[in-house]
């Protein structure tokens, strides 16, 4: 006996990266849908319709808010792709949550600690974007990296796109988010225990990441591969999505492929 019973789409969770919300997965978040695959992608904690709190700043907060939000949706596990912050967040639900991940796609994110040059970088981010005089050029020029230059030369719109969302977010959540990230640990020897399929994403012309970065968070998954997406700064999902919705597209496929063997497997008699 090999049968295996129908198996429903794999859920998707799409995690947003510093300064935007949800919608910047609006391209991903359609196309998956189309194709059957129950999408969620939430604002994170701050960002967009979700309320900050008062807790203090730590990835893992986030990490547990989305574990709330699954069991709200009746969703066991789920593949977690997350862009920048949004794959911090997915690496902190990796370590705490590690039974809920059935596959992994980190865009724009590096798997090891901030050095301390950079932590404190991020912490004087948070101290001047609370200042009013000091706020409207900061993140005009970090929303001016987030993006790469085939955006910033042809893509007008992306850019003032990012910047517009960057802008109305509220400065103590880019605050809080800043020095969790900072606070964050190495996720290394965290995502060499990740056994699922995964893949990481890194935009050719991300200015924030380097390819360094992104071979190593690669060669420490066990079943990861990368991919460089062309002309892609740090915010591949708005500045190419077509190539981003592909790559999501073969993850869920190859998930979905693993979890009818291992079924098989165990049903097999």
């Amino acid at each position: 006996m090999n049968a295996t019973a129908d198996r429903s789409p794999v859920p998707v969770v799409l995690l947003h990266a510093l300064a935007l919300h949800s919608s910047m997965w609006d391209a991903q978040r359609q196309a998956l849908t189309a194709l059957g695959h129950p999408v969620i992608a939430p604002d994170q904690r701050g960002f967009g319709s979700a309320p900050l709190g008062d807790a203090l700043p730590s990835l893992d907060v986030v990490a547990d808010d989305l574990a709330r939000l699954l069991d709200e949706r009746g969703v066991d596990r789920a593949v977690i792709a997350g862009a920048s912050m949004g794959g911090y967040t997915a690496m902190a639900f990796l370590a705490r949550h590690p039974d809920r991940v059935a596959g992994l796609a980190l865009l724009s994110a590096r798997a090891t600690a901030d050095t301390p040059e950079a932590a404190a970088q991020r912490r004087e981010f948070a101290r001047l974007v609370r200042l009013d005089e000091a706020r409207g050029p900061l993140v005009d020029r970090s929303s001016a990296l987030l993006v790469g230059a085939t955006t910033r030369a042809g893509r007008p719109g992306v850019l003032r796109r990012v910047t517009a969302d960057a802008r109305a977010a509220d400065p103590a959540a880019l605050a809080w988010a800043q020095l969790a990230i900072a606070a964050r640990p190495d996720s290394t020897g965290t995502l060499r225990t990740a056994r699922v399929p995964a893949v990481v994403m890194a935009g050719e012309e991300d200015e924030l990441v380097s390819h360094d970065d992104a071979r190593h968070a690669a060669a420490a998954l066990p079943h990861g591969r990368l991919i460089t997406l062309p002309k892609a700064g740090h915010l591949p999902p708005l500045e190419t999505p077509e190539p981003v919705t592909a790559a999501l597209r073969d993850l869920l496929h190859e998930v979905g492929e693993t979890g009818k063997t291992d079924e098989t497997e165990v049903r097999a008699c």
